[in-house]
């Protein structure tokens, strides 16, 4: 039979064990939280996060504009417990083609009358289009197979584009 000291103990270690578990968790979204919350990350750029150890953070992707890539870098650095962060971030290069591409795949991809709209919704939408040197890459996550292959084939479809990459994955229920 369990006394009253020892239930307390035996709460006091579960709460611990918890919190413990809690705090890596946390530390995960709040840098999942300071890259979506930058004003420089858009629907045209890509950050992948590592965290090889509980102290150290490595950022991958693309982003088009070169202040994006230090200012997420400066606030990933400023959350507590992070103390290295390696940035492999790339800038895209910047090109009119390129721009052009971009905003004709958005348009394809979330025409408002379209079954693909209600992605473009939330503020940073859940596709991403990241478009280098004419090669179109979407990254993300969309519901099920029939709105991936309709993403594919909105921006297959846009002039100017020599490749699509569909790295968008399935959402899982």
């Amino acid at each position: 039979m369990l006394t009253p000291n020892r239930m307390c103990s035996l709460l006091l270690v579960l709460i611990l064990a918890g919190s413990s578990i809690g705090a890596a968790r946390t530390r995960s979204e709040e840098i999942r939280h300071q890259i979506l919350m930058s004003p420089y990350y858009g629907v045209f750029d890509w950050i992948e996060v590592e965290q090889p150890t509980r102290v150290s953070v490595v950022l991958r992707g693309k982003v088009r504009e070169p202040y994006a890539k230090s200012e997420i870098e400066h606030r990933i650095r400023r959350i507590e417990g992070i103390s290295t962060v390696v940035n492999e971030i790339k800038v895209l290069p910047l090109s009119p083609s390129d721009d052009r591409i971009r905003i004709a795949t958005y348009r394809a991809i979330f025409r408002y009358d379209g079954p693909l709209f209600r992605y473009s919704l939330p503020v940073n939408p859940s596709i991403h289009i990241v478009v280098d040197n004419g090669r179109v890459t979407l990254k993300g996550v969309v519901a099920d197979r029939g709105d991936r292959q309709l993403a594919y084939f909105a921006a297959r479809n846009v002039s100017g584009v020599f490749e699509v990459n569909n790295d968008l994955k399935i959402e899982k229920n």
